[in-house]
C-alpha cells in the first residue's frame, strides 16, 4: 500500500509542478489563457493534440473493447481515427486562418464570423456544451475505476481525488500548463501501457505464444465480426466514417486549431497522427485479448474494468501502480482540455448572450473550470453504460457539426439558414433515437442518417437560397480527395469478411493490413504536403 501511494503521489505532484512552472497571470488575455499566446509549434503542439483525443475512452474503453470484440475494434479506432487526420488540415489550416485574422478563442466565435448574426454561433455553442459534458464525465469515471482498485476507494471519492488534481493546474495554468501537462501524460501513457503488455506476455511465456493462446480459446476475437458479432460491414463503415465527421468537432481539438503558431505546426500533427494512433490503439486492444488468458468470462462494463485488474495482479504494488498511471494519464489529458475550452466557451459565447457588457473578466473562465469540474465529477458518480456506448452517442452529436463548419469555410457565401437547419434537423434526429421515437437502424449506426441528413439539408438549404455550390479548392486537392476517398474506401475490404487469414507475430494478417492502410495515408499525406514548404 505504501509504495503505490507513493508512485501515484509522485505522478500527482510531477502533473501539478508542471502546470505551475506554466502558470498564467490572472490579467493575461483571453489568447494568453486559453490558446497559450498562440504559439503551441512542433513536438508540442502535436504531443497536446494527440493526447487530449486520447481519452479515458482509450486505454480503458478500447481495452473494454478489446477485451469484448477483439481485434474487429482495431482497426476503427486506429486506421479511423487516424483517417480524421486529413481534417487537421482541410479545416485545422483555413480555422487557424480565420483565428489569426479575427483573434478567434473559441469554435462558435468561427461559426459567428463566417456566417454573422447571434443565434447560430449561439446554438453551435450550446451543442458543443451539451455533448461535452457527459465525454467530461468519462475522465473522473475512469480515474475513479483505477483508485478503487488501488486503494479500495469509493468511486465518488476516487473521482473526486482526480477532478482536483486536473482542476488545480488547469485554473493556475491554462493551455499552457495543459499543454505541456498533455506531452508529459501522452508519453507516460504509450511508455506504461508498453510495460503493461510485456508484463502479461511475460507471465504468459512471451507475446506470440500469449497471443496464440487467447486465439484457441476465443478464436472469434481474431477476425469480424468480432466477439460478440456486432462489427458488420456496416458498422464498421458507420465507425469510421464517424470520426471523420466527429473529431475535428471536439472543442478541445477544435480549439487547438487556433492556438498553433503557424501551418507547419497542423501539417505535421496531420501528417504523424495516423501513425500515432496505430500505436495508441494497438497496446490497449492488445491488453484487452490477454486479459482473457487472466481474467475470463467479464460482460459489460466490467470490461472496462480490465486494464486495472491486470496491472494489480501482474505488476506487483510497483509497476501496476505505474501501469494504472497510464490510464490516468489518458482521462486527465483530456479533462484538463475539456475543462479549459468549455469554460472558454461559457465566458465567450455563452455568457455576452445573457450580459450587456462586450467583454467578459477571464477571471469567469477559471470560476467555470471549477464548476464543471464539479459537475463532470458528479455525473461520473453513477455512469449510464459502457465507456464505449457513453461515448459514441457523444460523438454523434459532434458528428451532426461537421457539416456547418466545413461548407461555411469552403463554399462561397455561406448562408445562417443553412448552418441553422443543419444543426436543428441532425440533432433532433439523434435526439428520435436515442429516445425511441424512431427505430433504431439495423445495418448501420444512428449516426449515418443523422450525418447524411445533417449534410443533405445543408446543401439543399444553401442551393435553394441561391448560394453557388462550387467549393473554393483548387485541382491539386480534388486530386488528392480522390486519392484520400480511394484510401477509405480500401478499408472497406468486405470480401474478407469473417476470414482470420493466419497468424503473424500473434495477429492476424487482415489486422495488418490496416496498419498498412495507415502507413499508405501518412505517405500520401507526405507527398501533398512536402511541396508547400509551409511557413509562418
Amino acid at each position: 500500500m505504501t509504495t503505490r501511494l507513493a508512485v501515484l503521489a509522485v505522478y500527482f505532484l510531477v502533473v501539478l509542478a508542471l502546470g505551475l512552472l506554466a502558470k498564467s497571470r490572472l490579467k493575461d488575455s483571453p489568447s494568453q489563457y486559453f490558446l497559450a499566446g498562440r504559439s503551441l509549434r512542433g513536438f508540442v503542439l502535436i504531443g497536446t493534440m494527440a493526447a487530449t483525443n486520447f481519452s479515458a475512452f482509450t486505454v480503458f474503453g478500447a481495452s473494454g473493447a478489446g477485451y469484448r470484440d477483439g481485434l474487429a475494434f482495431f482497426p476503427i479506432m486506429a486506421f479511423g481515427t487516424g483517417f480524421m487526420a486529413l481534417t487537421f488540415w482541410i479545416i485545422g489550416r483555413r480555422a487557424w486562418e480565420w483565428g489569426q485574422r479575427h483573434d478567434l478563442v473559441t469554435p462558435a466565435e468561427l461559426v459567428g464570423r463566417i456566417y454573422g448574426g447571434r443565434a447560430l454561433p449561439g446554438l453551435f455553442a450550446l451543442v458543443l456544451v451539451v455533448f461535452t459534458v457527459p465525454y467530461l464525465a468519462l475522465q473522473p469515471l475512469a480515474g475513479g475505476l483505477v483508485l478503487q482498485q488501488l486503494f479500495g476507494l469509493p468511486q465518488w471519492a476516487g473521482a473526486g481525488v482526480v477532478t482536483m488534481v486536473i482542476a488545480l493546474y488547469t485554473l493556475r495554468g491554462g493551455m499552457k500548463a495543459v499543454a505541456w501537462t498533455d506531452v508529459f501524460q501522452g508519453i507516460l501513457m504509450v511508455v506504461l501501457m508498453l510495460a503493461a503488455i510485456l508484463a502479461v506476455a511475460d507471465s504468459e511465456g512471451g507475446m506470440v505464444g500469449a497471443l496464440g493462446r487467447v486465439y484457441q480459446e476465443r478464436p472469434e476475437l481474431f477476425s469480424r465480426p468480432g466477439g460478440q458479432g456486432q462489427y458488420l460491414p456496416g458498422v464498421w463503415f458507420s465507425y469510421i466514417l464517424l470520426w471523420f465527421y466527429c473529431d475535428p468537432m471536439f472543442p478541445q481539438l477544435f480549439q487547438r486549431f487556433f492556438s498553433a503558431r503557424n501551418p507547419r505546426g497542423l501539417a505535421h500533427s496531420a501528417l504523424w497522427y495516423p501513425t500515432i494512433c496505430t500505436l495508441v490503439f494497438a497496446l490497449p486492444i492488445t491488453l484487452g485479448l490477454l486479459g482473457h488468458l487472466e481474467f475470463p468470462g467479464l460482460a459489460g462494463k466490467a470490461a472496462d474494468n480490465i486494464l486495472p485488474l491486470l496491472a494489480t495482479k501482474l505488476g506487483g504494488d510497483l509497476l501496476g501502480t505505474c501501469i494504472l498511471a497510464a490510464g490516468l494519464a489518458a482521462l486527465m489529458s483530456t479533462m484538463d482540455s475539456q475543462l479549459l475550452t468549455l469554460s472558454s466557451i461559457f465566458t465567450r459565447d455563452i455568457l455576452p448572450l445573457f450580459s450587456r457588457r462586450p467583454e467578459i473578466s477571464p477571471l469567469w473562465g477559471r470560476g467555470f473550470v471549477l464548476l464543471l469540474a464539479l459537475y463532470g465529477w458528479a455525473l461520473a458518480i453513477n455512469p449510464p453504460a459502457t465507456i464505449l456506448q457513453i461515448a459514441t452517442q457523444a460523438f454523434t452529436g459532434f458528428a451532426a457539426l461537421f457539416p456547418t463548419v466545413f461548407f461555411g469555410l469552403y463554399l462561397p457565401r455561406p448562408r445562417i439558414a443553412a448552418g441553422l437547419a443543419s444543426i436543428l434537423v441532425g440533432q433532433a434526429l439523434l435526439l428520435a433515437y436515442a429516445l425511441g421515437w424512431l427505430p433504431t437502424p439495423q445495418a448501420v449506426l444512428p449516426a449515418v442518417p443523422v450525418m447524411a441528413a445533417a449534410t443533405l439539408v445543408y446543401l439543399t438549404v444553401h442551393l435553394l437560397s441561391g448560394s453557388p455550390l462550387r467549393p473554393e479548392v483548387s485541382p491539386r486537392a480534388w486530386l488528392f480527395a480522390g486519392l484520400f476517398g480511394l484510401i477509405f474506401l480500401a478499408s472497406q475490404d468486405y470480401w474478407r469478411w469473417d476470414q482470420v487469414g493466419g497468424l503473424w507475430l500473434g495477429w492476424p494478417v487482415w489486422a495488418w493490413y490496416f496498419v498498412g492502410l495507415s502507413a499508405l495515408q501518412t505517405l500520401a499525406m507526405w507527398w501533398w504536403l512536402r511541396p508547400r514548404r509551409l511557413r509562418a
